[in-house]
């Protein structure tokens, strides 16, 4: 009989993310965190959104971090999507 060790990502109460991995585990509770961190911060300057779409919007922020980043730093959109949409069909080609 095999041991198995697992991490549980919970957030909220809510089981997020089960993996052997913990630095993959860290990486995701590191996230989460700051994706809440996100959150609170809109509310603070007055920016009304549901709780749903906070959290959402803190995730999707938190998980595109070094895009945001470059963006923030003056890197247009386009040019950011344009990479993004490149890596996502090398990934799809590289499976078949």
């Amino acid at each position: 009989m095999a041991v198995i060790t697992q991490y549980v990502v919970q957030h909220k109460g809510v089981e997020k993310l089960v993996t052997t991995d913990k630095k993959e585990a860290d990486k995701y509770d590191k996230m989460l965190e700051v994706a809440d961190n996100l959150s609170a911060y809109l509310a603070a300057k007055g920016v009304e959104l549901t709780e749903s779409v906070s959290e959402e919007l803190g995730i999707l922020l938190s998980k595109n971090k070094d895009s945001v980043m470059k963006i923030m730093k003056g890197a247009e959109a386009d040019s950011i999507l344009e990479v993004e949409s490149a890596d996502v069909v090398e990934l799809s080609a590289a499976k078949k």
